[in-house]
């Protein structure tokens, strides 16, 4: 049976239960667009992840001293606990200014092709460096980052470790390798959609295996594919239909600001769907709360589609199977600060 003959009986109630010969149909479909988050950690292309290089940047991503104010770290705005996000529509940093866009999550973000909502880094040790040096975010000057780290005598021996045979070894590009392979570790295996793809025919529920087919027939999967289901090109936002200033301001063009084509004007990068439903609220605003709304206003801006509400439900109970075996981090102990080591500004 064609997949898009299933959805349609099953969207009018006809089929109970997928027949095995539909699910294998189903499942041949999805593996020709997706595949599963792999178990290990993806390699970073000219920086070897070593356990020391990953402790040294677990101790970074979570050191508050690598901004102006010695309170805002790569983990205030992607929290573990939180999916990797942070559940604000924008970012609060430095004397408290808010983001221009809203915080991706860092879970999986190895996977993506490009960094940021409009793609400024192209990896993640060129994102790292991004938010320490912005005014808007952590404030950290480019020069005074490694003068501060170097300023905590504790750092040099773990630096040493890390990157073995450096004179040295603490200076920023350094430090922005050494988070790096650390977000490289933070992936999330294991979720329902994936141990389907790998042919667990009970992975799925009945509803998210019609929300499933709905996500491929309407045409979702045209940009969320991949292992990220996302993650791996851009796109316009409002494609068929504008969604409204709210949620695309006239003033952020998106990837335009980074290449200055007119045609990247409100272009933006396809964000992941994986673990989607733990990280609210939604698009590069953040001012959709609802992940139903979110589908809803996907299907009318970029497909043209007015999605009834049990589709919406059921794509949305599709998306649930997403989520993942979440990282689990133990709060790393940093070394102190002595009456040397310089001080938070104001």
């Amino acid at each position: 049976m064609r997949t898009k003959n299933l959805a349609a009986l099953l969207s009018l109630g006809v089929i109970i239960a997928v027949p095995a010969l539909a699910q294998n149909d189903l499942l041949a479909q999805a593996r020709q667009q997706f595949q599963p988050i792999p178990t290990t950690p993806p390699e970073l292309p000219g920086n070897p992840a070593t356990p020391a290089k990953v402790e040294l940047g677990k101790m970074l991503y979570f050191d508050p001293r690598l901004s102006a104010s010695h309170t805002i770290s790569c983990s205030s705005c992607h929290n573990i606990g939180l999916g990797g996000a942070d559940a604000e529509a924008t970012s609060i940093g430095h004397r408290w200014q808010h983001g221009g866009r809203n915080s991706p999550t860092v879970f999986n973000a190895a996977f993506n092709t490009a960094q940021f909502w409009d793609g400024r880094a192209k990896d993640l040790e060129q994102q790292a460096g991004g938010p320490m040096v912005n005014p808007v975010e952590m404030a950290s000057p480019a020069a005074h980052v490694a003068e501060q780290l170097k300023g905590i005598p504790g750092y040099r021996n773990v630096f040493e470790k890390a990157f073995p045979g450096e004179s040295d070894p603490i200076t920023l590009p350094n430090i922005q390798k050494a988070i790096a392979v650390f977000e490289a570790t933070l992936i999330t295996p294991n979720a329902p959609f994936d141990r389907f793809l790998k042919g667990d025919a009970k992975a799925l529920s009945p509803t998210q295996e019609k929300g499933l087919a709905l996500f491929m027939d309407k045409g979702c999967a045209s940009c969320h594919n991949g292992i990220n289901i996302g993650g791996g090109m851009y796109a316009p936002f409002g494609v068929v239909e504008k969604p409204g200033a709210e949620l695309l301001p006239p003033d952020d063009k998106g990837r335009f600001m980074v290449t200055k084509t007119p045609s990247d004007e409100y272009v933006f990068k396809v964000p992941t769907l994986r673990n989607i439903a733990l990280t609210a609220p939604y698009f590069h605003t953040g001012k959709a709360w609802d992940l139903r709304q979110a589908v809803a206003v996907m299907g009318a801006s970029q497909l043209g589609i007015q999605l009834t509400g049990d589709e919406v439900d059921t794509i949305t109970a599709f998306l649930g199977s997403l989520t993942g075996d979440q990282p689990k981090v133990t709060y790393p102990i940093l070394p102190p600060s002595i009456a040397t080591t310089p001080q938070p500004q104001p």
